[in-house]
């Protein structure tokens, strides 16, 4: 007899089914689906925004920016009101300002209504992301690092089916109606799947299992106690740097591409045929997506600091390989591919070392506030833009993004792992 997959959080406190974790599982992740276009979509908008206003792109770029940092900044604020009143109404809320940010683009003719937009937009993200996230933790103790991962994947996946869709629209209608309709057609769903968002009571869900490879502690620490953490000041230095080289890719694909004359080049791969700009933004996020998800589950398996050493260090291999070979259309859209699968994983593994090392009790706080080295990394854009600018290429900017990666790899095996041992040991010697 199959178990029924309930509509209304169940009264008591007795243990779910698996199917109704699955299905709060998945609605969370239509909803990261639905806010994906927020981030990865605007590379898109770019090029036809300086053909029609004039301005310089580092100067359109801070409103990619300034989507990252309220997208992140506020996740902690919206986390707490997440731990404290449940997921709904966040996401509600969020789905709103989602929809209001991309409608003022639609009609933005200054920098600051961008500025404005991206906002309001970046608001509404983070309230949605940080809450579907905090809540894949809260329902998946079992399985942190492969729930974080398949949420995650909603947003870095998410946006893959409507690369070509969007550019459409923008070719044929103008990128102000594309703002439009893609803004509020989201945001409308977001809103409709908030209602079915629910926060486990204690006892719905199993206990935390233990496991030699992944370090976890038994204590939960209140969000004032994790900043005074230094080790959470070294997980966050490491989110930064190793979150500031993906956020410079996928900001400036296809500018990237332009510059080196390979955006519109046909590129044919598995039977199929694009300009390798739209082929490799469409792997990118497929990929983007698939490894978030596939790192978790490993990070369950051999352990967190174990997936990070190798993840970052695949990426900082990437972006190496991507400035070397890039110029060449087929490697742009491969390299492109391979920087993002390596990148993506940050999404899963952060969330979850963090609620291992934290507790669960105030996860969608405490991965909020990791989260907003999403942010700080964002500030690092414009820097990327600016030396590029200045320099006329981007050979440094490859350069510290690589170095940058390396440097988190040997961090995460050589510093972090044996630290979180520590405190996890003196977390049970004070229990």
């Amino acid at each position: 007899m199959t178990d029924t997959v309930q509509v209304a959080a169940p009264a008591s406190s007795a243990r779910v089914s698996d199917a109704y974790r699955w299905s709060q599982l998945a609605i969370g992740v239509a909803a990261m689906v639905m806010i994906a276009n927020y981030q990865y979509g605007w590379t898109f908008f770019v090029p036809d925004i300086q053909k029609t206003f004039g301005w310089d792109r580092a100067s359109i770029q801070w409103a990619f920016t300034l989507f990252v940092l309220f997208e992140t900044w506020l996740v902690p604020v919206e986390g707490w009101f997440v731990d404290k009143y449940g997921p709904r109404i966040v996401v509600l809320l969020g789905g709103i300002l989602c929809a209001i940010g991309w409608a003022i683009n639609a009609y933005a003719t200054t920098l600051g209504g961008f500025y404005l937009g991206m906002i309001i937009a970046g608001i509404g993200a983070g309230g949605v992301y940080g809450t579907c996230v905090g809540n894949a933790l809260k329902w998946f103790p079992d399985k942190r690092g492969l729930a974080a991962g398949i949420t995650a994947a909603g947003f870095g996946a998410g946006s893959a089916l409507t690369v070509a869709p969007i550019q459409a629209m923008i070719k044929d209608s103008g990128f102000q109606t594309t703002f439009l309709y893609f803004g509020l057609g989201q945001g409308i769903v977001i809103v409709i799947l908030a209602f079915f968002l629910f926060s486990p009571k204690p006892g719905q869900v199993p206990a935390t299992v233990a496991n030699v490879n992944v370090i976890q502690g038994r204590r939960n620490y209140a969000p004032t106690e994790v900043i005074r953490q230094p080790i959470f000041w070294l997980m966050y230095f490491m989110f930064v740097i190793v979150g500031a080289g993906g956020l410079l890719v996928t900001a400036n694909l296809k500018p990237i591409g332009v510059d080196w004359k390979v955006d519109v080049v046909p590129v044919t791969l598995v039977g199929m045929t694009m300009t390798a700009v739209t082929f490799a933004a469409t792997i990118d996020r497929i990929l983007n997506g698939l490894t978030r998800p596939f790192f978790g589950w490993i990070s369950d398996m051999i352990g967190r600091e174990n997936t990070m050493f190798i993840a970052f260090g695949m990426e900082g291999i990437g972006i190496w390989g991507l400035y070397m070979l890039g110029h060449d259309p087929v490697w742009f859209v491969l390299l492109s591919g391979f920087v993002f699968f390596a990148w993506g994983e940050i999404y899963s593994l952060f969330p979850s070392t963090c609620t291992d090392t934290f507790g669960a009790k105030f996860a969608a706080t405490n991965a909020g506030l990791l989260y907003t080295a999403k942010g700080t990394a964002a500030l690092l854009v414009p820097v990327g833009n600016y030396m590029q600018q200045t320099s006329g290429n981007w050979d440094m900017v490859f350069w510290v993004a690589a170095g940058a990666n390396i440097l988190a790899s040997l961090l995460a095996l050589l510093v972090l792992k044996p630290w979180r041992k520590a405190v996890v040991a003196a977390q049970t010697r004070e229990a």
